[in-house]
């Protein structure tokens, strides 16, 4: 069963982006299928130097960095969405590869749970 995960909320304004990414990579134990999405907002959680302590909200983004180590290796951001909000892939702090929407349409619809933060 492939399971995708699909990040659309900014990182630190609530405990959506925490979660899902709890909830991933407990996923990843049990299902080697997982795609990993992110969409809109969403693509604010892999930016580099963010300072989360500054707002007194607890650093989870670099557990990222984990995502090759459980082996979740299918990690894609919506293109447009970069360009919307003028970030670039270097920007980023892990590799991913970069789907346009239609792209992402076909790659959700492989997938039997989908899951959304």
């Amino acid at each position: 069963m492939r399971l995708g995960f699909v990040f659309r909320s900014y990182p630190h304004s609530s405990a959506k982006g925490r979660e899902g990414l709890d909830a991933l990579l407990a996923a990843s134990a049990y299902c080697d299928d997982i795609d990993v999405f992110f969409i809109g907002a969403g693509i604010t959680q892999l930016l580099k130097e963010q300072h989360p302590s500054n707002i007194l909200s607890r650093d989870y983004i670099a557990a990222f960095k984990l995502l090759e180590l459980y082996d979740i290796e299918n990690v894609f951001v919506c293109q447009s969405s970069l360009l919307d909000y003028q970030i670039t892939p270097e920007n980023l702090l892990i590799e991913t590869t970069l789907l346009s929407h239609q792209e992402i349409a076909k790659k959700l619809q492989h997938c039997h749970k989908i899951m959304t933060f």
